[in-house]
């Protein structure tokens, strides 16, 4: 399966089920314990989102402190991105899958397992590899005397008259 089928599955039937799964959510349970469920959810997961952001902010600033790349920990923010999107569209397909993104346990095996598959690369560059490139030595050219005695800061004053005013009359 290509990547056009993937999306046109995401786009169409996704939205599909979500509104099947309301519809029958609200059959049962009425339209406004329905509605109230939904922004329950979400407010839920915002708080939940919230607080572990902030635990992973903390964890990636020791890990900086200590001298190490928070690698892990970037990526489980973006986990936590994807989980508050999810949480805030109304639907219970996408806050079940929000909700799962908050698990610490099953966020972190699920990253584990990316980085495995060589879909993440969570090592950066050795110091080894050769970056290609063109250079030049700025020291070899002649600054010309024009921009030596001129101050970047300052502006051309300009006098009343050279400004074009499109309604006046001359």
């Amino acid at each position: 399966m290509n990547i056009f089928h993937f999306l046109i599955i995401l786009l169409i039937g996704f939205p599909l089920i979500e509104i099947a799964l309301l519809i029958e959510v609200g059959g049962s349970l009425g339209v406004f314990p329905t509605i109230a469920l939904v922004v329950l959810t979400a407010v839920v997961g915002a708080m939940l989102v919230r607080a572990q952001g902030f635990a992973t902010l903390r964890r990636a600033r020791r890990s900086m402190d200590a001298g190490e790349l928070p690698a892990i920990e970037m990526i489980e923010s973006v986990f936590l991105l994807l989980a508050g999107a999810l949480l805030l569209a109304p639907g219970f397909v996408t806050d079940a899958l929000g909700f799962l993104c908050l698990i610490p346990p099953l966020r972190q095996a699920l990253i584990m397992r990316l980085i495995r598959s060589g879909r993440l690369n969570s090592h950066p560059r050795t110091a080894s590899e050769p970056i290609e490139g063109e250079y030049r030595h700025h020291d070899d050219e002649t600054t010309p005397p024009a921009l030596e005695d001129a101050n970047p800061l300052e502006q051309p004053r300009r006098d009343r008259d050279d400004i074009h005013r499109p309604f006046s009359k001359k």
